[in-house]
């Protein structure tokens, strides 16, 4: 076991984007937390290696990775790239297997919320009638 979770670590560096030791700023780890906890929160099927995973799996399984490639991932889209849309040890991309019951991709899908997330980040909702 402690064998496979070193091959795993070191698998993991190789394909990461080398870095000095850099860390997701305050907005970027927002950005990770909203995915993880949308993939938590889907109630979805996600394949890893032609297995399937219960969305709480899965999630357990990117933080896993996430807390492997933390100090070296900078950005949201870094951790979509290179920790939560393929396997690091057989290169095969991660699925979602979605609500109509269609098997897509999971690196762009998580770019579609990410993309949603960051909008709404941007959008400033509206003042109260009552405020200076």
């Amino acid at each position: 076991m402690k064998f496979a979770a070193l091959l795993f670590a070191c698998a993991l560096l190789v394909l990461l984007p080398p870095r000095a030791q850099a860390a997701p700023d305050a907005r970027e780890n927002l950005a990770i937390t909203h995915l993880m906890q949308y993939v938590r929160e889907s109630g979805l099927q996600f394949i890893r290696n032609s297995k399937s995973y219960s969305a709480g799996d899965a999630a357990d399984h990117m933080q896993k990775k996430l807390d492997y490639a933390r100090d070296r991932l900078t950005t949201a889209d870094e951790f979509i790239d290179y920790v939560a849309s393929r396997s690091s040890i057989t290169n095969l991309p991660y699925y979602v297997v979605t609500a109509d019951g269609k098997k897509q991709e999971l690196g762009p899908w998580l770019y579609a919320e990410l993309d949603k997330f960051r909008a709404a980040q941007t959008t400033k909702p509206p003042r109260a009638k009552n405020a200076k």
